[in-house]
């Protein structure tokens, strides 16, 4: 049974939420605000986090951005905020899903349904520790333990990130545009814009180091390209 955390300072839709997900067969926490929900993660990291926004102890943005450098697990907003600029926003912080107020149950538990089937089938994948090379530079992509090393050194994606690289490298050397990456990664029809994608390339090329080889090239007015040459 899969855990779901809920940060949510409205008593009914957070009640309800957790009720509706707890019929679907989900364990539920909920919480009333950032403090609470940062213990919990303390004591035990859920296998998903549903985040509002605005919330009386702090701002849902901001705790998300901290808690992401230590957290891989993923992350649904659902905020009354929704404006382009904020989805842009929660998905450059490592979002999986962006969900605004007023919102359906059903539609609801359908995305987290769809997100745990796309984990769930991205980490059926069986590489077996691919590596590829781009110059002097060396990058192990295990997809069954979920790994990713570049140069040695570990990094750290989101599952959203996990997704778009590991979809880049499915497609290695050939160029896949901004829809295919929306369609593939993100199968629940999200209502996005193409800004989304660019966000996701722009923290994965930042992890895998700002300064070293151009593991994903852009082909301009069309989309992305995984360069790497297996060895």
């Amino acid at each position: 049974m899969k855990t779901i955390y809920l940060c949510e300072d409205e008593t009914t839709i957070r009640e309800g939420v957790c009720q509706y997900l707890k019929l679907e067969g989900y364990e539920v926490k909920g919480f009333a605000n950032i403090l609470e929900t940062q213990h919990a993660i303390s004591s035990c990291e859920p296998d998903l986090l549903i985040q509002d926004v605005m919330l009386p102890d702090g701002d849902g943005f901001s705790f998300i951005k901290k808690l992401k450098s230590n957290h891989s697990f993923p992350v649904v907003f659902l905020t009354a905020r929704t404006s382009e600029s904020d989805r842009i926003i929660g998905f450059e912080l490592g979002a999986d899903d962006y969900i605004t107020k007023p919102f359906s149950p059903k539609e609801l538990v359908l995305r987290i349904h769809a997100l745990f089937r796309r984990m769930e089938m991205g980490a059926l994948l069986k590489t077996g520790g691919t590596v590829f090379s781009s110059g002097k530079s060396l990058m192990k992509f295990d997809s069954v333990a979920h790994v990713l090393l570049v140069d040695e050194s570990s990094v750290l994606l989101t599952a959203a990130e996990w997704r778009v690289l590991s979809y880049m490298i499915e497609n290695n050397g050939v160029v896949v545009s901004r829809a295919q990456i929306l369609e593939h990664c993100f199968d629940y029809g999200l209502e996005c814009y193409d800004r989304i994608v660019d966000s996701h390339v722009k923290n994965i090329r930042s992890k895998m180091g700002p300064t070293g080889p151009i593991w994903i090239e852009t082909v301009r007015g069309y989309g992305y390209r995984f360069t790497g040459e297996l060895k």
